[in-house]
């Protein structure tokens, strides 16, 4: 039995914080998992901005609320999950996702949450576990299932190495020369079939 675990920003959506950074012209906010590799310190970091500049969940709302799944994401997706077991990984928030999952057609993802203030300051971030997408990966292993993964970022390696079948999807020149052993994709129909071929 085989389980698809499949990053979400980069993969499926455009980046929500590059997204943001851009309708509130904070340049800082372009970075992302793929140039960070630590998770923590970049939603620490985050954080500071957002409190820096007054901004705060309403404000990242009205901005996801514009964005589009990346052309052909729902094709793929749903072919995908007419032809195996699919879950999404995120390291993004509940509060940042659900308007994203409608127009994806309700995929499942596991993210984690928000603690929002009355006024709608973030003034936290809670990681549903961690390493969620390494422990995760080995969760579903533990309960029978093999896994294959696709991402983009750093965040993504470890579900990828740890899955029988893993592939870079859309990732950046450093990664793709970090990790030369890994397959790297750039079009849905050729993920979709490299992963119909690992099944």
């Amino acid at each position: 039995m085989n389980i698809v675990c499949l990053d979400m920003e980069g993969v499926l959506v455009p980046e929500i914080w590059i997204a943001f950074s851009e309708a509130s012209g904070i340049p800082e906010l372009k970075r992302t998992t793929r140039d960070e590799p630590d998770y923590d310190k970049l939603m620490r970091w985050r954080l500071g901005i957002l409190k820096e500049h007054g901004l705060g969940l309403k404000e990242i709302q009205e901005t996801i609320a514009t964005i589009d799944p990346l052309p052909g994401a729902k094709k793929f997706l749903d072919e995908l999950r007419a032809t195996t077991q699919t879950v999404i990984l995120s390291d993004t928030f509940e509060e940042f996702a659900k308007p994203l999952m409608k127009k994806l057609g309700w995929p499942t993802i596991l993210c984690n949450s928000l603690t929002v203030a009355e006024d709608g300051e973030i003034t936290d971030f809670n990681m549903r576990i961690e390493k969620s997408k390494l422990t995760t990966v080995k969760a579903f292993q533990s309960m029978g299932y093999e896994t294959i993964a696709a991402g983009d970022s750093f965040n993504d390696l470890a579900m990828i190495q740890a899955s029988k079948a893993g592939f870079l999807f859309r990732t950046t020149e450093q990664i793709k020369k970090d990790y030369p052993e890994l397959p790297v994709y750039d079009e849905f129909d050729d993920l979709l079939a490299a992963i119909k071929a690992a099944l």
